[in-house]
């Protein structure tokens, strides 16, 4: 989006006298050592340095030049970069009680995403809301859900079958149809679905606008004053048109769950379960968590599943490795199921390669310091934004030789026995990790199993014959997807085939 200069002249000295004179003066006489990061410029900071397209990749050149730890600035608003699993743990685990907040994002708040627990400041609404998403998504739950995820597995695997050329549209249609069907009770449409059209959009918009620098009014809150008609305000508009598709997202899914428990047609599923439990159920805080399951699940799933055909089409000796081993524990007779898990450590490491070589978030989402700290020596303010640098944190050499090469050996020991690296960092940190990972764990694991039990996966190839290169270009948002390509994809055998058609 592009706003003009004549809305920011109208407020920039307010906006800079008033941060500039806080960040300056409310110290007192003492000097705070902030982390290293790039030169800022008088009173407006790093302001013109934020990067508005994939902020990860200018995030982790300046891990490489100043460090673990990177602190920007603009007009007052601290950020600070975590570009390292150790520092990571040392403050979003190890000092949870001063990294967990999450920051005040106007525009979010403007779309209506501000009920999402996941973007939620820290307070009994949010201790509600997690707490209500977490009686549904614990460990000892989210098996329940199996038969649900297999389900939808065949249905993908039946798709691919019949039309591989729109697999990516049957990927995504995948991701929203499980987490519907769990979360709601509903069975979306093989195409076109209104519900998933519905969220999609509002999910896009989320990400298009959430990251410092997107959007002009993230870094300048007093705008959100003025109205759509002034010019350079046609974030309004857009802000506008998002929470009306927010609202919708939550109330008409929200609203056919209630009906289906009425005529007797659903009990089972998450909304049912939180509006039979005990006492007077919170319908607000019921309709909110449902949506918030819902976003969270789906598109990350979608981005994942992308990047495995990606991954399969690139590297075909790992694809061989890993159905060679389903072979050997399958036969021929089967599709995989959860129990098969164990007995499948190579695919397990296709899993976790898969995760760390391109993770949906690279960015993850941003916490905030609910107090000063003082980190190795480096002042961190109250109300800092803090991110999360997953790309870095899965690209650092010391960890992961030759990092962009996907190669699922770098989870073996010597004597190649599984290694103890089975943290998903893009699941998150501390108290504000992904409180249904659980979940989207065992739904991916056993997309990508199925898939390679039955399909073979290869670059595609034009007229000629010759291979079409698969260009490695992911898309900007705070969910990464990779960009339009192509691929073949077809039934191992006639015996894989008629496992797919005959599955339940």
């Amino acid at each position: 989006m592009t706003y003009s200069l004549s809305i920011l002249g109208c407020f920039v000295v307010y906006a800079v006298l008033l941060k500039f004179l806080r960040q300056v003066f409310g110290l007192g006489n003492r000097i705070p050592c902030y982390p290293p990061g790039p030169p800022s410029r008088f009173a407006v900071g790093n302001f013109y340095d934020l990067p508005k397209k994939l902020p990860w990749l200018t995030y982790t050149e300046w891990g490489q030049r100043y460090g673990e730890l990177v602190h920007a600035s603009a007009l007052g608003q601290h950020i600070v970069i975590v570009n390292s699993v150790r520092t990571a743990n040392d403050l979003f685990e190890k000092r949870s009680g001063i990294y967990s907040d999450r920051p005040v994002t106007t525009m979010v708040e403007l779309m209506g995403w501000d009920f999402n627990v996941g973007l939620m400041q820290m307070g009994d609404r949010w201790r509600a809301h997690r707490r209500l998403f977490q009686q549904h998504f614990r460990r000892d739950i989210v098996h329940t859900y199996q038969p649900i995820q297999m389900n939808k597995i065949h249905h993908l695997l039946r798709q691919l079958l019949s039309d591989p050329q729109d697999f990516r549209e049957h990927i995504k249609t995948f991701g929203a149809a499980t987490i519907m069907k769990i979360v709601y009770g509903y069975n979306v449409k093989p195409s076109n679905d209104r519900f998933v059209q519905l969220s999609d959009k509002a999910v896009k918009k989320l990400g298009d606008s959430f990251f410092p620098g997107a959007v002009a009014v993230n870094a300048f809150p007093i705008l959100r004053y003025v109205p759509s008609w002034f010019p350079g305000a046609g974030f309004q508009n857009y802000a506008a048109d998002c929470r009306q598709l927010v609202d919708e997202m939550q109330q008409v899914q929200f609203n056919f769950a209630k009906q289906n428990m009425r005529d007797g047609l659903d009990s089972n599923s998450v909304v049912a379960k939180m509006l039979q439990g005990r006492g007077r159920p919170d319908e607000v805080a019921i309709r909110e968590s449902a949506a918030t399951a819902y976003a969270a699940g789906s598109d990350t799933t979608h981005s994942t599943l992308a990047s495995f055909f990606v991954a399969m089409a690139q590297y075909p000796a790992v694809q061989q490795r890993a159905q060679e081993e389903l072979d050997t524990v399958l036969g021929s007779s089967r599709l995989p199921q959860f129990e098969d898990r164990p007995s499948l450590p190579f695919v397990e490491a296709v899993y976790r390669e898969l995760m760390r070589w391109r993770p949906a978030l690279p960015l993850g989402v941003p916490h905030a310091t609910s107090a000063d700290d003082i980190y190795n020596g480096f002042y961190i303010p109250k109300g800092t934004t803090v991110m999360a640098n997953i790309w870095a944190m899965t690209r650092d050499e010391s960890v992961y030789t030759d990092p962009e090469d996907f190669n699922p050996d770098r989870f073996f020991t010597a004597d190649g026995k599984l290694n103890n690296d089975d943290t998903i960092l893009a699941f998150g940190f501390g108290r504000r990790i992904c409180v249904g990972r659980r979940n989207g764990d065992a739904t991916l694991w056993a997309a990508i199993c199925s898939v390679l039990a039955t399909f073979n996966i290869s670059k595609a190839k034009d007229i000629a014959g010759n291979e079409i290169e698969i260009d490695m270009v992911y898309s900007d948002g705070m969910i990464s997807h990779p960009s339009s390509f192509q691929c073949s994809i077809v039934p191992r055998s006639d015996t894989a085939a008629l496992l797919i058609q005959s599955a339940n």
